[in-house]
């Protein structure tokens, strides 16, 4: 446990202190919950804060859990760092739980910060809201979590960079994150709520917009993408 603890803290502090990281978790969620919240975009109900937190922190999961541990491990193949840990005292459950941990204590400090943030614009979330969403942002980030080490585990360097980048940015347009799902065309709105990024925005909505239960369906989705990923991820990803 001393040596998962150890773990966890250093990849936390590797996610937070990375610039492009820091750009893709924080200062572009926040950018985004200002204006969004501030300028009138879509047709959102007022006080837009209420529809666009929710939306906000879906799209922080997204870029922690899938765009940033994608390229990261990307990189750390790249330049041998699993091979490398591999062949050290640590064993590989707790190489694998010590990246998992790190992201979800990231994921838990942008919610926090991100939560302030919405509260100083004038939202106010329902305690049983909060309470409802934590396991939401638990399986989103397991969700996408599996998909970023897909992509980051299975192709080089360079081209995890291109497209996880690719997919944050389609996943942002068409996944109701930067739009409600009723402002999207047709065929991308009938699409959005089976992608990740739709299904985990949906039932957070639900939760810290109307303090209800999000229903099956998005739940679904999400424990379907976390499994299909992660059943394929296991299948190509390679150390180097």
């Amino acid at each position: 446990m001393r040596m998962l603890a150890a773990h966890t803290r250093i990849e936390a502090l590797l996610i937070i202190r990375h610039g492009e990281q820091a750009l893709l978790t924080l200062i572009i969620p926040l950018a985004l919950l200002i204006g969004l919240s501030t300028l009138h975009i879509g047709t959102v109900p007022e006080p837009r804060v209420d529809s666009v937190a929710p939306r906000i922190l879906a799209l922080a999961v997204m870029s922690t859990a899938f765009t940033g541990q994608a390229i990261a491990l990307g990189f750390d193949r790249r330049y041998g760092v699993l091979k490398r840990l591999s062949a050290t005292a640590l064993p590989r459950w707790t190489l694998i739980s010590g990246r998992v941990l790190a992201t979800l204590l990231v994921v838990a400090l942008q919610a926090v910060l991100l939560g302030i943030t919405a509260a100083l614009l004038g939202w106010t979330p329902s305690p049983v809201g909060i309470v409802a969403a934590l396991p939401l942002l638990v399986l989103g980030t397991l969700a996408f979590g599996a998909a970023g080490v897909l992509v980051g585990g299975a192709f080089r360097a360079e081209i995890v960079l291109a497209v996880a980048n690719a997919i944050w940015f389609v996943l942002l347009l068409a996944g109701g994150l930067a739009l409600p799902m009723s402002d999207l065309p047709g065929p991308v709105g009938a699409i959005a709520g089976l992608l990740p990024s739709g299904a985990l925005a949906t039932s957070l909505e639900a939760a810290l917009e109307h303090a209800a239960l999000p229903g099956w369906q998005p739940v679904l989705v999400l424990v379907a993408w976390a499994a299909a990923a992660g059943a394929l991820a296991v299948r190509t990803t390679r150390l180097t």
